[in-house]
């Protein structure tokens, strides 16, 4: 499947219609539990003057969560795509900065003190080179936290904008040992109770509106009866531990 259309369609709805970034980042908090799990170890290791390098940001909706909640905070972002970056910046141009960079071959001249890269590796191919090169814009003791598809995410397989199927945990683990990170934390993330919630709330629908767009209209019905199901079990995901899931989150502290 190929999830750069869908993505490209809802950015240029928010460049038009700016008030929209609100709710559509509000949608992303309800519906993707990778979210949940990110803004959680943010908020474990940011402090008030955070100075936080978004590394592939995409809708920069991670940029905007530390910038609503660290108002001290300076964010610097990088994507491929320069549209994503420029409709969100006007909004903190003080505290928000931003390049269009390959991360394969770019470091930032600045250092920071907390890096994420969240579903980004499983696009690079050359993935170890992105890692050195975040690992460079980092300071000592700073902090890395990395989301990615593992290789038990059938989904992953079939997702044309991917050049590997997910990750093996020990095989992410080892890339990021060599490029001079202690692993923090290394969990699976998306275990049943997750993988049946993304099935619910996003599988699903997008093969509903495959199929046609008159679907569109019978979504909020589905979503107002199977959200409250939905929010339980990803609770329940972010609770126990889990030896397998269709994710991985990886948190490293730069030596």
């Amino acid at each position: 499947m190929q999830y750069d259309p869908i993505k490209d369609k809802a950015a240029a709805l928010i460049s038009i219609f700016p008030m929209l970034r609100k709710f559509f980042y509000a949608a992303m908090n309800m519906l993707l539990l990778r979210q949940r799990y990110v803004f959680r170890e943010i908020r474990q290791y940011a402090k008030d003057d955070l100075k936080f390098y978004d590394a592939g940001a995409g809708f920069c909706q991670y940029s905007h969560y530390v910038l609503k909640h660290y108002p001290q905070a300076r964010v610097f972002a990088t994507d491929l795509k320069t549209e994503y970056l420029s409709s969100f910046a006007h909004q903190t141009p003080e505290r928000f900065s931003y390049q269009s960079a390959d991360l394969q071959y770019f470091t930032p001249k600045y250092h920071y003190d907390m890096a994420i890269a969240i579903d980004i590796l499983e696009h690079i191919e050359q993935d170890v080179s992105a890692i050195r090169n975040i690992s460079n814009a980092l300071k000592s003791g700073g902090i890395f936290i990395v989301s990615t598809p593992s290789d038990t995410d059938e989904a992953a397989r079939f997702t044309g904008e991917h050049v590997r199927p997910g990750y093996n945990k020990a095989e992410l683990e080892s890339k990021l040992i060599n490029c001079d990170f202690n692993i923090l934390k290394s969990t699976y993330t998306y275990g049943r109770f997750g993988a049946l919630s993304w099935r619910l709330m996003l599988k699903y629908p997008l093969q509903w509106l495959s199929k046609g767009k008159a679907f569109v209209i019978f979504l909020p019905f589905w979503y107002l009866g199977i959200y409250p199901i939905s929010e339980l079990l990803m609770r329940l995901d972010m609770s126990i531990s889990k030896n397998s899931g269709t994710g991985i989150l990886i948190v490293a502290k730069k030596i």
